[in-house]
């Protein structure tokens, strides 16, 4: 079950992205402008296989990365993509770099669910 949830966690992010607010490259959201960007996760994600998988949808993903994971949780995040059981691991680990890791890419699931929930 835990591994499930793991799972729905990780493809809610990848499927969550490219809603009908914009991001403003001065700061804001709500602009008309779609959310897009190119990186690590957007490469990530387009190479992932799934059938969620978009160009619009993974340069969502990345677009909310750039602006809430630091470029080592970014690095990591490559990581889930490939291997979701990561994300489990790092919940139920005592390391502090872990639990980082697990709090930054929980609360960015949930704001790309947010922010890009329409592509």
């Amino acid at each position: 079950m835990i591994k499930n949830l793991t799972m729905m966690f990780a493809l809610g992010a990848l499927a969550a992205c490219g809603g009908p607010r914009g991001y403003n490259p001065s700061g804001g959201f709500g602009s008309g402008a779609v959310l897009f960007a190119q990186g690590p996760l957007n490469t990530a994600c387009m190479q992932s296989g799934r059938k969620e998988a978009s160009s619009a949808r993974c340069g969502c993903i990345q677009a909310v990365a750039d602006r809430e994971l630091s470029n080592r949780h970014q690095q990591l995040g490559i990581k889930v993509f490939q291997d979701p059981h990561i994300l489990q691991e790092a919940r139920q680990s005592d390391n502090a770099n872990d639990n980082s890791f697990w709090a930054a890419w929980k609360a960015f699931g949930q704001t790309s669910a947010t922010l890009c929930s329409a592509t």
